[in-house]
């Protein structure tokens, strides 16, 4: 029986946002063929990391990961190589140069911070032996933009895990026109466009009727709230909660406003979840719903397009909403299917090693973990 090859994921942060928690469900994933080594520096993600049973290796800084990685390195002659920021696949890169392994390299482009040119930086990855996987068409077209050759680029979307779809919290069927409770879910950071949404409700007084409650923290928050108050907003800010798959699927709707994220996997978390969605028209969004068959879209960044939107929502019958429901989660289990996403990883990783899978490889015991 041959021992697995080791899957290095390597995070540029410990919390457990969506890149965090795609990067743990692709590992787990493939844990059959692949034994994941998780390097992260400190937070939340490392603790989740072993509930899985995956070794963790904390990196505190780039000094930290590349004694890590070198001393990793000197003890495996294969492996596959994820990353999830420039600088660490420069490193493995470089360090590659001198250690020769036969290694997968596969560079993770989950989504786009404040900072633009983070975009941009990928080009430093152009003709180095890295398949860039974007997790959407809308990634794709930005890291082109910014001068990353398609040709390296392979779109690979994001996916919920099977457990989570099955046995996660889940709104019962509407049985009542309209809706009267919305979810947000976001970092309160300008680049979410929470704003948008004050700006809508502020125009739209006959809105009043939809409670939003808005779940995160963030720089504006203080701001935010200030603005809500001052205009008399039925608006609810949540903050953190540890609970709020279980708050998700109380709602009514899932509002999504922001325009630039490369996937947003909240989105596929309310399908999962049996609550409607609006969601921009442009960005990672824009690819992921099918507008008035999974979800509803508004034209990004304008407040009266949105207003339109959650106006007639609000007027919608149950029928209507039920259908919005049931073909998201139809979605969800054949276009966002995990078997077929985690299939994609595996055949690139096979490809890049020059070798296929085959039934050498010991099957890892089945573990549930609807958390992921």
């Amino acid at each position: 029986m041959r021992k697995r090859t080791p899957l290095l994921y390597t995070l540029h942060t410990g919390e457990l946002y969506g890149m965090e928690r795609m990067a743990l469900a692709t590992a787990w994933g493939l844990r059959d063929e692949f034994e994941p080594v998780i390097f992260t520096p400190p937070g939340p993600a490392v603790s989740k990391a072993r509930n899985l049973g995956f070794e963790v290796i904390e990196t505190a800084d780039l000094r930290a990961f590349s004694v890590q990685l070198s001393s990793f390195l000197s003890r495996h002659k294969r492996l596959a190589f994820f990353s999830t920021t420039t600088v660490h696949s420069l490193v493995f890169s470089a360090m590659n140069l001198v250690y020769r392994r036969r290694a997968a390299h596969i560079h993770m482009v989950h989504g786009f911070n404040e900072n633009r040119g983070s975009v941009g930086r990928r080009r430093l990855l152009n003709h180095l032996p890295v398949t860039i996987v974007a997790v959407s068409g809308f990634a794709r077209q930005q890291l082109v933009l910014h001068g990353v050759r398609d040709r390296q680029i392979r779109v690979i979307e994001n996916f919920l895990p099977a457990e989570r779809i099955v046995t996660g919290a889940r709104r019962e069927p509407f049985l009542y026109p309209g809706v009267r409770r919305a979810a947000v879910i976001s970092r309160l950071v300008p680049l979410k466009r929470i704003d948008l949404l004050l700006t809508c409700l502020e125009t739209r007084p006959e809105l009043t009727s939809i409670a939003f409650h808005i779940y995160g923290t963030g720089s504006e928050g203080d701001a935010l709230k200030e603005r809500v108050a001052r205009s008399g907003l039925n608006v609810i800010f949540e903050g953190f909660r540890s609970d709020v798959a279980d708050q998700l699927a109380q709602a009514d709707l899932f509002v999504h406003l922001c325009p630039d994220e490369a996937f947003g996997i909240v989105v596929l978390e309310a399908m999962a979840a049996g609550v409607p969605v609006v969601a921009p028209d442009r960005g990672g969004t824009g690819f992921v719903i099918d507008d008035g068959v999974t979800g509803l879209h508004f034209a990004a960044n304008d407040a009266a397009s949105l207003g339109v939107v959650l106006a007639a929502i609000c007027q919608a019958q149950p029928d209507q909403l039920n259908a919005l429901v049931a073909s998201a989660r139809v979605a969800l289990e054949t276009r966002f299917s995990e078997r077929k996403r985690v299939d994609e990883y595996r055949s690139l990783i096979w490809a890049s090693l020059g070798t296929r899978s085959d039934d050498q490889y010991r099957k890892a015991p089945t573990r549930n973990d609807p958390a992921l």
